[in-house]
């Protein structure tokens, strides 16, 4: 059955069918949860036009096949040492034109109301990642009360290598688009189009930062959750330009959209671990993924210091958080954790901050008297890489929109890689997702450590319904259900066991 109305039903058949402005999609319903896979939100970015703004995609004749994935942004291999990472990053470059697509899931069952609706911007670096990760599999969020919408985006060199003669911030761009994708089409999956919360993680939560800076996300949506993002994570544009002018030598072109859209997409994505590493410090500015990732979104200004700058009230309510111990994901499972020393200690902090002998002394003064070089070390990350933002961002929207703001530390530790992962970057998210019972999250190589005991996983359980509830709260109401940040410690909500 064709749905036109503004807020239907879903049958609880097995192929419901969903009208959109560009023709019928066919989903399927799984434990009370209908979900359309692989529907565009843009056209296809061929040829030239991986180096353009995205564009509307053509009408369909027919109802379209929305029952599995769709194909992927390219992307090469990313790897985190010991640990498997795939449930995060997905599994990789699945070929295929139509990948600029979102992956719709609601209640099967009709709702008295359209709902909330969450809209998913996953991480990966600026590099990696897709809706067909297994961690976003969100059929936990539509079973207890939300639309949720994940997306695909243009990632690397089509999606942020700043290049003359073509549009800045191509991934960020296809984020728009697929936001006004969702303004126009997802009443008729039974969303709420204005209560609707943008969320991402890592990068894609530094993407969301992005957009609360940017003129044109405004009236998309009504709420963000920056999820270990950064409100001081992008490039300024001289830094972009040294990454710009490092892949045009390892290419053998000219540094502009003309050239490098000559090149296929198998060499773009073969030259991203060549600039991996690139020296991006200048005389005022540090790198601000401290050389993780060579590419990001480029702005004149970071878009804390934005919204900083702004006059007048922000109508959107923001929540922002971060994990206890972020830097631990990229020393722990490499090995590099164990073996740090004082020597490593000061050389992350050199890297990291222009005045890396204050930022020393900031952790070394918040850290235990008798914290490890180690323990130091991983505190310096998480601080440059996603701590100092994120605070930069409540900061400055809370100067704005008062009461409006809410902050978290998830402080659940894992026990993976010899039970020195903790509460490293990634691990809230098979909470917020209700992902904690996916097999591939445990084991050797696990996100979450050995397989839980029944009691323990009864826990983990319990932690995840409590943390999606907050999340659903939050964007049904603007209040995920505890104080308001008002720049003190002391309204930050810690979230999971100490």
């Amino acid at each position: 059955m064709t749905q036109k109305t503004t807020h239907p039903v879903i049958e609880t058949t097995k192929h419901p069918v969903i009208d959109t402005s560009k023709g019928p999609v066919r989903g399927s319903v799984r434990d009370g949860v209908a979900a359309f896979l692989g529907i565009p939100y843009a056209a296809p970015p061929l040829g030239a036009a991986r180096f353009a703004a995205p564009e509307p995609h053509a009408p369909w004749h027919g109802t379209r096949d929305a029952t599995t994935p769709g194909p992927t942004a390219p992307q090469g291999e990313r790897r985190l040492g010991s640990l498997d990472m795939a449930p995060y990053f997905g599994p990789g470059w699945i070929r295929g034109d139509d990948y600029l697509t979102v992956d719709v899931r609601a209640p099967a069952a009709p709702a008295a109301r359209p709902l909330p609706v969450l809209v998913f911007v996953h991480g990966g670096g600026f590099v990696a990642g897709s809706t067909r990760a297994a961690l976003y599999d969100g059929s936990a969020l539509a079973r207890d009360g939300a639309v949720l919408v994940t997306l695909n985006y243009r990632l690397g060199v089509t999606g942020f290598l700043d290049l003359p003669g073509a549009p800045a911030n191509r991934g960020l761009l296809d984020v728009l688009a697929a936001l006004r994708w969702v303004r126009d089409e997802i009443a008729a999956f039974g969303g709420d189009p204005g209560a609707v919360t943008v969320f991402g993680q890592s990068a894609g939560a530094t993407l969301v930062a992005a957009l609360l800076a940017d003129p044109a996300a405004e009236g998309l949506f009504r709420r963000a959750v920056v999820q270990s993002g950064s409100g001081l994570g992008a490039f300024h544009p001289e830094q972009a330009a040294r990454v710009t002018e490092a892949a045009a030598r390892a290419l053998g072109v000219a540094p502009d959209a003309g050239a490098f859209a000559a090149v296929p997409d198998e060499r773009l994505v073969g030259v991203v671990p060549d600039l991996t590493g690139l020296d991006l410090r200048t005389a005022t500015r540090p790198d601000p993924l401290v050389g993780l990732s060579p590419l990001a979104p480029v702005l004149a200004e970071q878009a804390a210091h934005t919204l900083a700058a702004r006059t007048g009230p922000l109508d959107v309510d923001l929540l922002v958080g971060t994990t206890a111990q972020e830097g631990n994901l990229y020393l722990v499972p490499q090995g590099a954790y164990a073996a740090s020393t004082a020597a490593d200690v000061e050389a992350t902090a050199a890297r990291s901050r222009r005045r890396p002998a204050e930022l020393l002394a900031a952790v070394r003064a918040s850290a235990r008297p008798d914290a490890s070089a180690a323990e130091l070390r991983s505190a310096i990350l998480s601080e440059a890489l996603f701590g100092a933002g994120s605070r930069a961002l409540a900061d400055a929207h809370a100067a704005k929109a008062p009461s409006r703001v809410h902050r978290y530390e998830f402080t659940w530790r894992s026990p993976a890689v010899g039970g020195l992962l903790g509460a490293a970057h990634t691990v809230e998210l098979p909470f917020v997702f209700g992902r904690t019972d996916l097999p591939e999250l445990y084991g050797d190589a696990g996100l979450l450590g050995p397989a839980p005991e029944p009691s323990a996983k009864a826990a983990l359980a319990e932690l995840s319904s409590w943390t999606r509830a907050a999340w659903i709260r939050f964007a049904a109401t603007g209040d995920p259900g505890w104080a308001p940040y008002d720049g003190t410690d002391g309204t930050v909500r810690r979230i999971g066991a100490a």
